[in-house]
């Protein structure tokens, strides 16, 4: 009877656990692409290209995107776009021979002598909003802290500086970083399209959410969302290039509906008797 009680309350315990997985799944597109992954592997590249490689290497489990539905994981190239200092690598997949769809975009600037900060933003059309992604100082790297108004900034690694107690990392010591902002740097803009790929690619099946869950899990526990954008000057830069493509934007159109739909706006009195919006979500939704 115990045996048979335990075998009952085993099962009970494995739906229940199976049914929690597929409710933390928003159903958009977002949950197959890692935004903490990605930014993990963009510290570990000594380069863009390398980067890119990586973004569509089965093994680094940070893609598992089907936009077009055809049964194989997209290909994730990477499109550098620098202007005044600021760069904001473009993650694109080629969804059909004349579409595009930017999955995030990671900006990057460069601050100090030795000092540069970046954050990962999910695009809108893939996450149902733009979801915001930056180290948190546990092991990416140097942290340092943004200086409060007039505060002047200390240049080096190990430069420690004050805002509203916000952290935020110095990733000045990633190699990558340091590539791009190297002399010798060309800018890299990814060579391939819809009807070329790379010889060394290939594409796999991707998995349920159930698999895909834990895998992209692990890169959560260094990197963090946020609300406020840091690179200010890298929307300017990336804005007008911004692609979307039709072909996402109707397949998800439902699923986007209803994640924004859990999402309610109010206008509260603020500091100085102005009025400020205030969004809240009645489901968080973490990535």
């Amino acid at each position: 009877m115990k045996t048979c009680r335990f075998i009952l309350s085993s099962g009970l315990m494995l739906f229940a656990a199976a049914g929690f997985s597929q409710s933390d799944s928003t159903g958009l597109p977002g949950d197959d692409f890692s935004l903490q992954g990605a930014l993990a592997l963009f510290k570990r590249s000594s380069s863009v290209e390398e980067f890119e490689k990586l973004l569509n290497t089965e093994s680094s489990n940070v893609n598992n995107l089907d936009l077009n539905n055809d049964g194989q994981t997209d290909y994730v190239k990477v499109i550098d776009k620098f202007e005044g200092g600021v760069h904001a690598f473009i993650l694109q997949v080629p969804v059909a021979e004349n579409e595009n769809q930017d999955i995030a975009v990671i900006e990057l600037e460069k601050n100090g002598n030795e000092s540069a900060h970046l954050q990962i933003i999910g695009d809108e059309d893939i996450y149902g909003e733009e979801v915001i992604v930056e180290p948190d100082g546990d092991d990416a790297g140097t942290a340092m802290m943004m200086p409060s108004s007039g505060a002047r900034y200390d240049h080096g690694p190990a430069a420690w500086l004050t805002r509203a107690n916000t952290i935020v990392v110095n990733v000045w010591t990633w190699p990558v970083v340091r590539f791009v902002y190297s002399p010798s740097y060309v800018v890299w803009v990814s060579p391939w399209h819809w009807t070329r790929r790379p010889v060394w690619w290939r594409p796999w099946r991707p998995v349920s959410w159930n698999v895909w869950r834990p895998r992209r899990a692990v890169y959560a526990r260094h990197y963090v969302v946020v609300k406020q954008r840091r690179v200010v000057g890298a929307r300017q830069v990336y804005r007008p290039m911004r692609s979307t493509s039709a072909i996402v934007r109707t397949r998800y159109s439902a699923s986007v509906g209803r994640y924004r739909a859990t999402r309610t706006s109010t206008t509260i009195q603020g500091k100085n008797g102005r009025k400020v919006k205030v969004t809240k979500t009645k489901v968080r939704r973490r990535r």
